[in-house]
């Protein structure tokens, strides 16, 4: 639709690399680099670098979970998202909605 405004995506260098590495694992090159590419090159989403603050706070989360199986991704994701007061994750990891957040598309 001409004039609609996407919402912006804020992601992290980690949530990159695990798409990129996800599709080029499975035989995906070609698709792996075009959608890095796309995420990159995309006025529309925000790619934040993990940083040490932001790794060391990750980190922390994931030793207070013992009982979860987080991903140090998750983690990461987990703690940028409560700095920034995002509370809706694109997202179809259950993790997210065991920290509380609302995960976008519903799940049944």
């Amino acid at each position: 639709m001409k004039g609609r405004r996407l919402p912006r995506l804020v992601t992290t260098t980690y949530v990159f690399d695990e798409v990129v590495t996800y599709l080029n694992s499975r035989g995906l090159h070609a698709s792996a680099v075009k959608t890095g590419r796309r995420l990159l090159g995309s006025p529309s989403v925000e790619l934040v670098r993990v940083d040490e603050a932001l790794f060391r706070a990750a980190f922390d989360l994931l030793q207070r979970r013992p009982d979860k199986r987080y991903s140090l991704a998750d983690c990461v994701s987990f703690v940028l998202m409560r700095e920034r007061g995002i509370s809706v994750a694109l997202a179809f990891d259950r993790h997210f909605k065991q920290e509380g957040f609302v995960m976008e598309p519903q799940q049944g």
